[in-house]
């Protein structure tokens, strides 16, 4: 690709990115609240940023975009904060450097204190090729509708060496992907047999690449680069024209990944916590 084809990493991309990221976070919330009313998730809108609220425990329960479409004070703070302690959740605000500056003193003067870094990475879907390249023994294809609990327990399978402490999430995250709108998750099959998945949201000509695992016994035989080619097309044939990933910790393996991949970093997004809350 050429240099001056790529947009700037400037507030105009910034919105579009965590749109396209906090809109997937409120679709899987409702999804949750369809699937599991008395689990109570929800979500509100204030001043521009989506307020999530999953289960207490979910990394989806945080906001996105805080500061970034609308300026927010200490009156949205408050909404946000009420929102979260009322249904017994940490107050998390993941922002990014492309906000707006006021915010960082208003955080740090109510007690937020910085807890994660993620590169939010993209890259530009121009001139896939329309067939896909040979895999070999790998086929990918869409997970069915009654393949949800197989999808969830390859994601367990996939992630729980990494993230432990995650492994009951995502034995249910199939199903709430199954039912979460504008979602695609795909299988990567060796031999018949799927051992990888990767989900696919498509938000206003953003693809946003997300929840790509293989199971241990399955890794550096091709699947990563097979579900990432799919989609890749998946994404072209629906008219996106950027592509994203959230990868963390900055410098780690996903980032890494995504480097081969074509995707440069935007920003670097912080999550603030609010250190008193509880």
């Amino acid at each position: 690709m050429d240099r001056e084809e790529w947009p700037f990493a400037d507030r105009a991309l910034a919105q579009r990115l965590e749109r396209a990221e906090g809109v997937a976070n409120t679709h899987f919330v409702e999804a949750r609240a369809a699937l599991q009313p008395a689990s109570g998730a929800t979500w509100i809108d204030v001043a521009g940023a989506y307020a999530m609220f999953d289960t207490p425990e979910s990394p989806v329960t945080q906001s996105f975009g805080l500061g970034l479409f609308e300026s927010a004070g200490a009156a949205e703070l408050d909404r946000l904060e009420a929102f979260f302690t009322e249904r017994g959740a940490p107050v998390s605000h993941e922002v990014s450097p492309l906000g707006d500056p006021a915010l960082l003193p208003l955080l740090t003067g109510r007690g937020y204190q910085p807890v994660e870094f993620t590169s939010v990475m993209y890259r530009l879907i121009a001139g896939v090729p329309g067939t896909p390249s040979d895999a070999g023994a790998l086929r990918v294809r869409p997970v069915r509708d009654d393949e949800a609990q197989l999808c969830a327990r390859i994601m367990a399978e996939g992630w729980k060496s990494e993230h432990p402490e995650l492994e009951d999430f995502l034995l249910d995250i199939g199903q709430l992907n199954a039912r979460r709108a504008g979602t695609l998750t795909f299988f990567a099959e060796l031999d018949g047999r799927p051992v990888a998945t990767g989900v696919l949201v498509l938000h206003e000509g953003v693809a946003l690449f997300g929840g790509a695992c293989t199971v241990p016994e399955a890794r550096r035989q091709g699947a990563h680069r097979a579900l990432f080619d799919a989609r890749l097309r998946h994404a072209a044939a629906q008219g996106c024209d950027v592509a994203m990933i959230s990868a963390g910790p900055v410098g780690g393996a996903s980032q890494r990944n995504a480097e081969r991949d074509a995707f440069r970093t935007a920003y670097t997004r912080i999550k603030w916590r609010l250190a008193r809350n509880g």
